[in-house]
């Protein structure tokens, strides 16, 4: 099936400018990245000759991270049960991009939950990112 694109006359690409995020409906302006994927596993099946002659598909499997500033992390860790970010509950993290003149687009990663914090700071820090690893269950998308 081919893809049909029509060309961008003045039109623009999505950025970061573009972004909007929330975790758990709280809209969160002290992220400074954020990372996901989904990967299906597929092998190629193999019977009479030398080439497959079908294919199989197993589970399908989402991770992700996010970066936050320390001030973001250290309010997130003052909601968490003893602090510890890791015992919050499964969250839902809503990424939103929608340029000028372009379709708004949203991914939404379900049942998000942290995997571990790790700071590290050294001298003449003035502020610091914090990459938080997520454990997602899937990742759904819509385009309005």
């Amino acid at each position: 099936m081919a893809l049909e694109l029509e060309p961008l006359i003045n039109g623009r690409e999505y950025g970061w400018g573009d972004i909007v995020m929330n975790i758990g409906g709280v809209p969160i302006t002290g992220i400074r990245a954020i990372k996901y994927e989904e990967e299906q596993e597929k092998e190629d099946i193999y019977g009479a000759g030398r080439n497959p002659v079908s294919r199989g598909y197993g589970r399908v499997k989402c991770s992700g991270s996010i970066t936050l500033l320390s001030g973001t992390v250290m309010a997130l860790k003052a909601k968490a049960k003893n602090g510890q970010l890791h015992r919050i509950a499964p969250f839902t993290i809503t990424v939103s991009y929608q340029p000028d003149n372009q379709p708004m687009v949203t991914h939404i990663l379900k049942n998000c939950e942290f995997k571990k914090t790790t700071f590290d700071w050294k001298e003449g820090d003035m502020s610091k990112e914090v990459e938080l690893e997520l454990i997602v269950s899937h990742i759904t998308d819509k385009q309005i």
